[in-house]
């Protein structure tokens, strides 16, 4: 999901990725196998998860952070998605860099600390953006050989640091479509995280990218930001959402027996907005309030996927924003916090 930003906060770079040195020292991976496989027996365990991410350096280390975590974790969720994200100026540039907007490498540690201490499993999953409302599936550098060195000290900058804080999945990119179909470069990504850090890679791709990716036999899970329009029009009806997942759900179960890998809904979430189930992907379709359609759209997936052994579970986009840093009235915003989403959640997880 691409955050909505101005070019002015951009502006300000404190590092570029050529300079940026590694946390820590390198994990051999040991040439271990990827898995887990559809057909597996120990293949029935789900993610049950939200995201929280960041829009500023600090935000992991807000005095809000631990009522987050708690929120989060009292919905029954038992995982937490945390988002550290890098810029690019122009989609053709050859490297990215960090920003005021870029959270600290110090906050994301205390935070996976602390999400840890609660009892919460963590994934790091890296992003790069771009200014504005510039979608990051258009990056397509230039100079690729640049930007794919560039990218594999970005990522292993933070595998090293998903290493360390003993994090328990990493994403090894996020919707980068104008560049996941060069086989060859992700292999050596991979293979480069591999060498930092020894726990289940996935990488998330969208909803109408996965089945161009090259490289999920080289990763443990098929990663999917799942963003399917459900409808041509506003609807809370639980049943006419859930079958319209129906040929979606098909479609993904033979995929998953083709990769043989199990399918992670890296994110998924709709906006309380009237019409969210027309566009999931939009942080903006209408000023009416929809709290009884994004109800309706968590339940509907809920019912359409769980207890699939091919299903890997759910990463939910995402809980609150932080204090003073909403772009989108929180009555409007994807967070479920305080909204019938969230008595979905409980009613489902919280047992």
């Amino acid at each position: 999901m691409t955050r909505r930003r101005t070019a002015a906060a951009l502006a300000a770079v404190l590092l570029t990725v050529s300079g940026c040195t590694s946390v820590g020292p390198g994990r051999g991976h040991g040439g271990g196998t990827p898995g887990p496989r559809p057909d597996d027996s120990t293949s029935t365990s789900t993610m049950r998860g939200i995201t929280l991410p960041s829009w500023n350096r600090t935000d992991y280390d807000s005095p809000a952070a631990d009522g987050y975590l708690r929120d989060i974790r009292a919905t029954g969720a038992r995982w937490v998605t945390f988002t550290p994200t890098w810029y690019q100026n122009r989609p053709t540039d050859p490297a990215m860099h960090t920003t005021e907007e870029t959270a600290s490498d110090g906050s994301l540690r205390r935070i996976v600390d602390r999400a840890h201490a609660l009892g919460l499993k963590v994934m790091i999953k890296p992003h790069v953006d771009l200014p504005g409302d510039a979608d990051r599936a258009e990056i397509g550098p230039r100079d690729r050989t640049a930007w794919f060195a560039a990218y594999r000290r970005f990522i292993t900058h933070y595998a090293d640091l998903a290493a360390d804080t003993r994090t328990e999945q990493f994403a090894v990119g996020t919707e980068l479509a104008g560049v996941s179909g060069d086989l060859a470069a992700w292999t050596k990504v991979i293979s480069a995280v591999r060498d930092h850090y020894d726990g289940p890679l996935t990488y998330a791709a969208n909803y109408d990218e996965y089945e161009r990716i090259p490289f999920w036999k080289e990763l443990d899970l098929i990663g999917i930001d799942a963003y399917w329009p459900l409808s041509t029009k506003p609807t809370d009806d639980t049943e006419r959402l859930r079958r319209a997942w129906e040929p979606i759900g098909k479609r993904l179960a033979a995929y998953a027996q083709r990769q043989n890998r199990r399918i992670l809904f890296t994110e998924a979430g709709y906006v309380s907005q009237r019409g969210a189930t027309t566009a999931p992907y939009a942080w903006t379709i209408s000023n009416r309030t929809g709290d009884a359609e994004q109800a309706a759209a968590y339940r509907a997936l809920l019912d359409s996927f769980e207890g699939k052994r091919w299903w890997a579970g759910v990463c939910w986009w995402m809980w609150d924003d932080w204090p003073d840093s909403g772009e989108t009235p929180a009555r409007l915003a994807y967070s479920p916090h305080g909204k019938p989403a969230e008595k979905v959640l409980r009613d489902r997880w919280a047992t």
